[in-house]
């Protein structure tokens, strides 16, 4: 018995392998005639997707369908930016088709003109050098790019420790992958407790999670505690994933940290992502920097998933990353601007709500003083106030009523209406 497998490095190649017997087959039961399979009933079909069904649903499309039925709704709730790429992504397009072989698969990790700008932007942003110990695999966003990580340094039934609030795919990743989230709480103010991560590893602990500047809080680590993490898993031989997409998004003076920068990488991955600062949302363009030695797993998991990055994509990545510094400055200046505003209006809400200080990202994290079940007042606000926000719960938070507000996709005229909706709408339910 035969069959056909591709290569996909950079051409199509079919080469003719023996189908291998599995062990413990005898020769009779394999392979198995299509008549022998086990027929499933209606009755027992949940056991198809036993998998997925130990894995939460994500909450965007829930909460969009809320607001497709509630018209006019003003949304705080998709964690996206309000402008678009620079000009120099959609001029480099041309050159992606001036290129007849640009239809063929490229590279598994990225195409090497885009490395080498990543590499260079790396090193002048980040303080990362690529050297003979890392290197930089271009991934469908940084949510792929934390996916391949997991599935290449864990097996099933192993622990990944978050920090909470966490992001829900990353913790979704997780159980996909058959792993188990550890949950450590942050402080009061949502940073680090570097002692209670300690503490959390066990023998099955893989990684541990960091997110600065942090989705859903919007709060930024400092230097200091991202170092001790990182010292942290370099004793204990496990892995300091870093997720820096906002890395661009930092107010009153505060400074983005990259841990991948502290020297030794041997333990460090660090996921980035074009989406936020640059406007490629549907673009689907991240990139990770992993050590050496993970880099034939990360390849087995892209290959097997996405063959390569979308070339089309790539090449509008690189034009992007040579559009002037004006574009970044002007845009997340514009967003410093709006999230004054969010946060002049949330302050009037002290007393009904917890407002802890984000100097990071593009969200602000509230606790509700009210009993009520979030999601129920994500309903509510919706429906009776047309302001959409995210419940707590998605991110981890079962102990009060918790909402993420994001201000990223918003510009000063709707950021003022919709933050007055969303003050007026907590105002009038949770005293009511």
């Amino acid at each position: 018995m035969f069959f056909e497998t591709r290569s996909a490095l950079k051409f199509d190649v079919f080469v003719t392998i023996p189908r291998l017997k599995p062990v413990g087959f005898p020769n009779s039961q394999f392979p198995i005639p299509h008549s022998q399979f086990p027929v499933h009933s209606q009755g027992n079909m949940e056991s198809l997707t036993s998998r997925m069904q130990g894995v939460q649903s994500p909450i965007i499309p829930v909460v969009g369908e809320l607001i497709k039925n509630s018209p006019g709704t003003i949304s705080l709730g998709q964690g996206v930016v309000h402008y678009n790429p620079p000009p120099e992504a959609i001029e480099f397009l041309p050159k992606f088709l001036a290129e007849p072989a640009n239809n063929l698969y490229k590279a598994v990790e990225g195409i090497s003109a885009f490395l080498t700008a990543l590499a260079g932007k790396l090193q002048a942003f980040n303080g990362i050098e690529i050297n003979e110990e890392n290197c930089i695999v271009v991934t469908a966003g940084s949510n792929m790019g934390f996916m391949n990580a997991i599935l290449a340094i864990t097996n099933p039934g192993d622990e990944i420790i978050l920090n909470t609030p966490y992001y829900f795919n990353h913790e979704m990743a997780i159980a996909m992958a058959g792993c188990r989230a550890v949950l450590v709480a942050t402080d009061e103010n949502y940073q680090l407790r570097q002692e209670a991560i300690a503490q959390a590893i066990t023998p099955k602990t893989r990684a541990v999670v960091t997110i600065s500047p942090n989705n859903p809080t919007g709060v930024v680590y400092s230097e200091a505690a991202l170092r001790q993490v990182n010292q942290i898993c370099d004793t204990h031989c496990i892995y300091h994933i870093s997720d820096e997409a906002y890395e661009y998004f930092t107010y009153n003076g505060v400074k983005h940290v990259s841990p991948g920068a502290f020297g030794s990488s041997k333990y460090t991955i660090s996921l980035f992502s074009l989406s936020k600062a640059y406007g490629f949302a549907s673009w689907r363009i991240g990139y990770m920097v992993i050590p050496k030695h993970l880099f034939v797993a990360i390849k087995k998991v892209q290959d097997t998933i996405l063959i390569c990055p979308p070339v089309i994509s790539q090449y509008a990545a690189l034009g992007a990353l040579q559009a002037k510094e004006e574009y970044l400055q002007s845009n997340i200046g514009a967003i410093a601007q709006v999230r004054q505003v969010v946060l002049d209006s949330l302050n009037r809400l002290q007393g009904l709500c917890s407002i802890t200080p984000a100097n990071g990202a593009f969200y602000f994290f509230l606790k509700v003083n009210t009993q009520m079940d979030a999601f129920e007042l994500v309903k509510r606000l919706i429906q009776e106030h047309k302001v959409a926000v995210i419940p707590g719960t998605t991110f981890g938070m079962d102990d009060g009523c918790y909402l993420r507000v994001a201000y990223g996709a918003l510009q000063n005229d709707t950021a003022k209406e919709g933050i007055e909706r969303l003050v007026q709408g907590l105002e009038t339910i949770v005293r009511s």
